[in-house]
C-alpha cells in the first residue's frame, strides 16, 4: 500500500506482486472539507484508511517523508497527517516505511527530480492502466512501487526500529 499524505487529499494505492510482475489492485483518495476543524479532519483520514487497510489487507504501507516547504503553517498541517495516517496504519499491525520524494522520482522517472506528469505517466506504463484518476492517486501508487524496488532494505531497518 503507498500512501501519499495531505490533509485536503490523500491518495492511497493498493499493488500486488507476483514475482517481478506489479499488479494494480485498487486506489484512491481520501478529502476532508477545508471548513471542517483540524481534529476532524485528522479523524477522517485516519478513519478512512483503517476503512481501507480492513479492505484490502496490506501485508505493508509506504508513505511520502516530509519535505519542509516555504509555507511552515503548510508543513505542519501536512505533519499532522501524516502522523494520524501512521497512526492508523500502526494500529491494524502493518508495517510502514518511508521514502524521500526525490527517491521516489528517481525510482519511478529515472531522475530525483522528475515532475508529476512524468511520474504519472511512468505508474500508468508500470502498472497497465490508461485512467489513473487523480494526481494524489497516482503519486500513491508511485509511493507503492518505490516500497516494492526498494522493500527488502528499508524493512529490514524499520524491523530493527522496532526491536
Amino acid at each position: 500500500m503507498g500512501i501519499d499524505p495531505g490533509l485536503r487529499f490523500t491518495g492511497w494505492g493498493i499493488i500486488s506482486l507476483d514475482g517481478n510482475h506489479i499488479k494494480h489492485n485498487a486506489n484512491g483518495v481520501i478529502k476532508t472539507r477545508s471548513e471542517d476543524s483540524l481534529s476532524n479532519r485528522l479523524l477522517e483520514l485516519y478513519s478512512n484508511i483503517t476503512e481501507v487497510i480492513a479492505e484490502f489487507k496490506p501485508n505493508e504501507a509506504s508513505i511520502e517523508n516530509t519535505f519542509v516547504n516555504k509555507n511552515a503553517l503548510s508543513s505542519l498541517k501536512l505533519g499532522h497527517a501524516r502522523g494520524a495516517i501512521m497512526v492508523a496504519v500502526a494500529n491494524q499491525n502493518v508495517i510502514c516505511s518511508e521514502y524521500a520524494p526525490n527517491l521516489i522520482k528517481k525510482t519511478i522517472g529515472g531522475q530525483g527530480h522528475a515532475d508529476k506528469s512524468q511520474v504519472a505517466l511512468m505508474v500508468s506504463v508500470l502498472l497497465s492502466i490508461k485512467n489513473l484518476g487523480s494526481g494524489d492517486a497516482s503519486d500513491a501508487l508511485a509511493i507503492a512501487i518505490t516500497h516494492a524496488h526498494h522493500r527488502t532494505s528499508n524493512l529490514s531497518k524499520v524491523l530493527q526500529n522496532d526491536r
